[in-house]
């Protein structure tokens, strides 16, 4: 290396507070350089004094140069003073004012030059400044959506893990060792790139001119990246660095992306981009959005700089493209990031709450350092940790574990005829495809019965999106199947989380299991899910992660008080649209629960923020389900905002089968409902955990109130009689009534443990306890007490259904009954009455013109009659069997009508002979509905932004 000449070339902009370590290490160099050169960008601190005292008297040389000289322009600055001093130079150490170099770097660098003659590009290893171990990089390259990949995993520290020196796409500028004849063959860095990504860029057009680039984990460069992490602001990036970062990457892979594959990286950016937006607004990064939409529009309104540059390298590409396809990162990466970000932000999302008890802890440690809180629990058998001796191992020792999977497997086997296509009970057939929910969900006017404005049922939006991804009868099947495990999941979460609340140390993971297994069987020891009830299903799977955000109220900082009003309305909102009653008691709960702060903590209550999240939360759901809220009211239908979701007439339930959690007759032995209502009242008797208990009462309470005042109204409607809906309420009296339990099993075993005498009758409750999960699930499992089927028995013809399905013209009109116990009818269009539809039409209004015809039609029918049937969009009549004989007589004789053929010879049938209306069931499209659904689809973005957690900003 004797005649080798090497030549720093260091780029300073305000770089004072850190430019004497790095002037300190360039002097340290055991192999010291033999020329250094200095670029100075109209610095307002000390940095060009610094560099004059540092370099001048050894030979070196400072330039000035304007503040708006951008880095490639400053290295070309500096190359050209080489070249108009004549110095002989064959490398250029290019070193920022932010990195100090180790004292071996540049000799370990020269090294390697010698060792691999073949490298024209060498850097170093960068290690953060000033922590100094963790990694930052070791060789960097590019993903196909712009992502900057180094390899290594988040907070890495540098261990010798990666001492391999070895080919890579591209090295930081910050320390890379560069001949200087390649620098000035490739025209140095690229303009368009003035502070970021000039380094992959450059690495890029190296590879594809044939030139080796290789990084050297011997050599060490300590890296404070102040422009990056927003340190230090330059006239280049103002404010808007992220801007600035994603622009040099979308800029990087649009002029180095080979010419056939160009098109669809276009694409590609396009929606990754909107990919990328949409990920920075769920976590509340509106500003970063902002940035990369700049970013995409500055580069695609400019389509001559990208051509322009194209152009400009296509000369110099000598290198065959799959060896530069190699050094760049895999096609699959993307993705994986995508699905760790999807990860990451559930994960976060789900576990906002969970924290709560120990920021309350933590709080209270503050305020009195000296009180009870500060004290550490002492880890009982419980917490016991053991050697991790894998995960097989861990699960067999667990009885826990161990336990709650033969729970899940035992559910699963219940949960057998939910396998498939599901429909009986309160359950009517889905639709074919997610598209028919979508329409029904979208359209201002059903062609239902002879057509109505009535809005579809709020639970059809959630249906239809988990819809598009699985289909109609996987998604129904889905609910019915893993409620049982989704409702265990969620209750341990709660509970576990109030459990915290009440004492750091928490409730014992047996206590837990009770709790968590006890509360899954809620929807199943009722009935509801044996009756295809999927309002009390649904919302008993919801109910944990609605009282779990609502946790959040009590939590001591503000800004997450806020977080967890606007994710308590997401839930309530899903919980309203699957249960109606749900908001009223939400309102209920809400006043109850600020009026009992405000009689207790006056002053708390001037904060806006004390009150504002749950009126946030409750006030937000009306908006959240306008289109369903408004319409109702308008259209008469204002009843279906109290009434459970399913066919009608729903079950009755009287106090005691809500008490014991059962909807009426269906459900299992009432005895089981029994022992967890006695439960609940025996765990006010334990001191330490009594106040949270009657806090469960009060909900327990309210909720007691409100069925008892709705559970006693009777609605009439055109096709049913029926009671307000209190599927609801049950899920929540026997919820409180689980987590009372459970934290009275919290307070006596923390009795127990004190040395009380009452051990036999503690572990007397306890079997008795456990008789509730165990006989639930064994009564579960051995099946035989629910209405589920596969398919729905038909007594319309075939070829009637197939004719239905072609137009809303093809109506069938089926009249059931008798002359003497009175005659119904019901109208068929397309496919049948299937999910969702079977609210908007029992709402609906019947047309009474429309009834007069059918009245008209089965006592005195005419051929004026039949005319009207025609033009009302009605081409079948059937009269399933048993048939009234009066009816079929007066049918038979009238003209316009022929006799059709029917599958069962005691059902008849009849064709209308009229042209038929295809224009029948038009209505007029409401643009008031169109509105409220802009409404809420914005609302829900909004509010879904609002309640994610904020990411913390790191390293792309």
């Amino acid at each position: 290396m004797s005649g080798t000449s090497v030549a720093a070339l260091l780029v300073s902009h305000d770089g004072a507070r850190w430019l004497p370590t790095v002037l300190e290490g360039l002097a340290a160099q055991t192999r010291p350089v033999d020329h250094a050169v200095a670029v100075d960008t109209a610095s307002k601190d000390a940095s060009a004094d610094l560099l004059d005292q540092a370099l001048t008297p050894t030979g070196g040389a400072v330039l000035r140069a304007p503040g708006t000289t951008h880095f490639p322009a400053a290295v070309e600055l500096g190359l050209e003073h080489l070249r108009a001093a004549g110095e002989p130079v064959e490398w250029v150490w290019i070193l920022h004012d932010d990195a100090n170099p180790a004292p071996g770097a540049l000799a370990a660098l020269l090294a390697a030059a010698v060792d691999h003659p073949e490298a024209d590009v060498l850097g170093p290893t960068l290690r953060e400044w000033p922590s100094l171990r963790r990694l930052l990089e070791v060789g960097v390259t590019i993903s196909g959506t712009g992502r900057r990949e180094t390899g290594l995993e988040r907070g890495e520290y540098d261990q010798g893990q990666h001492d391999a020196v070895r080919r890579v796409l591209a090295v930081n500028t910050a320390g890379m060792l560069v001949r200087r004849t390649v620098l000035e063959e490739l025209g140095g860095f690229d303009d368009q790139l003035p502070i970021f990504g000039n380094d992959i860029d450059f690495g890029w057009r190296a590879a594809a001119a044939g030139h080796t680039t290789l990084v050297v984990p011997q050599a060490v460069v300590f890296h404070a990246e102040a422009a990056h992490r927003g340190i230090r602001r330059t006239p280049l990036t103002g404010r808007h660095t992220h801007y600035q970062e994603r622009r040099a990457a979308l800029y990087t892979l649009l002029v180095n992306t080979r010419a056939r594959f160009l098109p669809f990286q276009w694409v590609r950016l396009l929606f990754g981009t909107l990919l990328r937006m949409i990920g920075f607004l769920l976590v509340r990064s509106v500003g970063e959005a902002l940035d990369d939409l700049a970013a995409l529009l500055s580069l695609y309104s400019s389509p001559r700089e990208i051509l322009a540059a194209r152009r400009e390298r296509q000369g110099r590409q000598v290198a065959d493209p799959a060896e530069v396809r190699a050094l760049l990162a895999p096609t699959w990466l993307p993705y994986r990031h995508g699905l760790d970000f999807v990860s990451d932000l559930a994960a976060a999302a789900t576990n906002q709450a969970a924290d709560v008890a120990e920021r309350r802890r933590a709080a209270a440690i503050e305020r009195d350092p000296s009180s009870l809180a500060a004290r550490r629990p002492v880890a009982d058998d419980d917490d016991e940790s053991f050697e991790d001796t894998g995960v097989v191992a861990r699960f067999l020792t667990s009885p826990i574990a161990v336990l709650l999977a033969l729970f899940v497997v035992a559910a699963l086997i219940g949960a057998r005829d939910a396998f498939g296509s599901v429909v009986g009970g309160g359950l009517s057939p889905v639709p074919a495809s997610a598209g028919a929910w979508w329409s029904l969900h979208l359209d201002t006017w059903h062609a239902l019965g002879q057509g109505t404005a009535v809005p579809a049922p709020a639970y059809l939006l959630p249906l239809a999106l988990l819809a598009s991804l699985l289909g109609t009868s996987l998604t129904i099947s889905a609910l019915l199947v893993l409620a049982v495990p989704a409702g265990a999941w969620g209750a341990w979460r709660f509970l576990r989380v109030t459990g915290r609340l009440v004492s750091t140390r928490g409730a014992s993971r047996w206590v837990l299991l009770w709790g968590a297994t006890t509360y899954a069987l809620v929807p199943v020891a009722s009935g509801a899910w044996g009756d295809g009830r999927l309002g009390p299903v649904v919302t008993a799977v919801l109910l944990p992660w609605l009282a779990h955000a609502a946790l959040g109220f009590a939590d001591p900082s503000a800004d997450r008080r806020w977080r967890a009003g606007w994710r308590t309305a997401l839930l309530l909102a899903l919980t309203t649209a699957f249960a109606p009653v749900a908001w009223l008691f939400g309102l209920s709960v809400g006043l109850v629960v600020v009026a009992a702060a405000f009689a207790i903590v006056p002053s708390a209550m001037r904060d806006r923020s004390t009150w504002g999240p749950p009126a946030a939360a409750v006030f937000t759901v009306p908006v959240l389900l306008a289109p369903w809220w408004l319409p109702s009211v308008i259209h008469g239908a204002s009843e279906g905002l109290l009434l459970d979701i399913g066919r009608l007439p729903a079950p009755a339930s009287d106090a005691l089968d809500l008490l014991t959690g059962r909807l009426g007759d269906l459900g299992a032995p009432w005895w089981l409902g029994m022992i967890v209502l006695v439960a609940a009242v025996l765990a006010l008797v334990p001191r330490a955990t009594r106040i949270p208990v009657l806090v469960c009462w009060v909900v327990a309470l309210v909720a007691g109130v409100l069925a008892a005042a709705l559970g006693n109204v009777t609605v009439t409607l055109d096709a049913t009689e029926t009671t307000l809906g209190v599927g609801f309420l049950l899920v929540v009296l026997q919820g409180a009534f689980v987590t009372a339990a459970t934290l009275g099993g919290q307070g006596l075993a923390a009795a127990v443990s004190g040395g009380s005498r009452a051990r036999p009758l503690v572990a007397a409750v306890a079997v008795a306890a456990a008789v509730v999960p165990l006989g639930g699930i064994v009564w579960f499992g051995i099946g035989g007490h629910d209405e589920l089927t596969d398919t729905e028995d038909a007594d319309i013809p075939a070829y009637m259904v197939q004719s239905a399905v072609t137009g809303q013209e093809h109506g069938i009109l089926v009249v059931r009954g008798s002359v003497a116990d009175g005659l119904t009818y019901t109208v068929r269009r397309g496919d049948g009455v299937t999910l969702g539809e079977d609210e908007v039409l029992t709402l609906a209004t019947a047309d009474p013109a429309f009834t007069e015809v059918v009245r008209t039609l089965l006592s005195r029918p005419t051929t004026g009659v039949v005319d009207a049937l025609a033009e009302s969009g009605i081409e079948y009549v059937v009269l399933p069997a048993p048939a009234d004989g009066a009816v079929l007589a007066a049918l038979d004789a009238t003209g316009g009508l022929q006799q059709a053929s029917a599958e069962e010879r005691t059902t008849r049938a009849w064709q209308v002979d009229r042209p038929l209306a295809t224009d029948a069931v038009d209505g007029p499209r409401s643009w008031l509905r169109v509105g409220l659904l802009v409404l809420q689809a914005v609302a829900i973005v909004v509010v879904a932004v609002l309640c994610a957690p904020t990411a913390r900003r790191r390293r792309r």
